[in-house]
């Protein structure tokens, strides 16, 4: 089964996702850090992030692959073209680069097939991203939309730069998601808007384990 998660920056997806499938015994496949590796990979090349041509051909040569300790299903590193970059795809720098990046049709047209293929076989498949539910898995047995309030989005990404040790105002923050949420809502390719059968689970004030523990309940009632 594939149980799909989609949401705005912020709003717990990745968190979730990952209990979620730890909880389920389930794979997990985080689609955005995919197009967060693409991002990463024009920022380094110098490739302009509105040259679609040229961000489809790097998406269609790079090579990004997760790593696992031991049998977890749950990966714990991210690679690009082999090098570790779980920490690099996380910056401010990317955060702005990702958007652009992902609206590219070119892009999304390399990164889906690679999608379907990394959640191939027998086993279950938590995965999370955008447009999850509306384009890459619209079949997905259990479609969630995950939101939270802009205040609470804000605190949780700054609170997260911080503990990596990245400086920024809380208000750039603020400003930045929004401009992520806006760019992402109007984009041409894909655009986050909730799948017409997902169910929307609002995160604000929730802990993780009272929201996985509402997404394994739509879980049971679908098996």
């Amino acid at each position: 089964m594939i149980i799909a998660i989609d949401g705005p920056a912020a709003s717990g997806k990745s968190t979730v996702a990952r209990a979620l499938a730890a909880r389920l015994g389930a794979h997990y496949l985080d689609t955005g850090a995919m197009y967060r590796a693409v991002a990463l990979k024009a920022l380094r090349s110098g490739v302009a992030l509105d040259d679609r041509a040229s961000l489809g051909a790097l998406a269609r040569d790079v090579n990004i692959t997760f790593e696992h300790e031991g049998d977890s299903p749950v990966p714990t590193s991210v690679l690009l073209d082999g090098e570790d970059v779980t920490a690099d795809i996380r910056t401010p720098a990317v955060d702005e680069a990702v958007s652009p990046v992902a609206s590219a049709p070119e892009v999304r047209a390399a990164m889906v097939p690679v999608q379907h293929a990394a959640a191939a076989g027998p086993h279950d498949v938590v995965v999370e991203g955008r447009d999850i539910g509306t384009v890459v898995f619209p079949e997905a047995g259990v479609k969630v939309f995950l939101t939270a309030s802009a205040e609470e989005r804000a605190r949780r990404r700054h609170s997260e730069l911080s503990g990596r040790g990245v400086e920024v105002a809380a208000e750039a923050v603020r400003t930045g998601l929004e401009r992520r949420d806006e760019a992402d809502s109007t984009r041409e390719a894909a655009p986050l808007v909730p799948a017409h059968d997902a169910v929307h689970v609002d995160t604000t004030g929730l802990a993780i384990d009272e929201v996985v523990e509402v997404i394994a309940g739509l879980v049971t009632e679908v098996r």
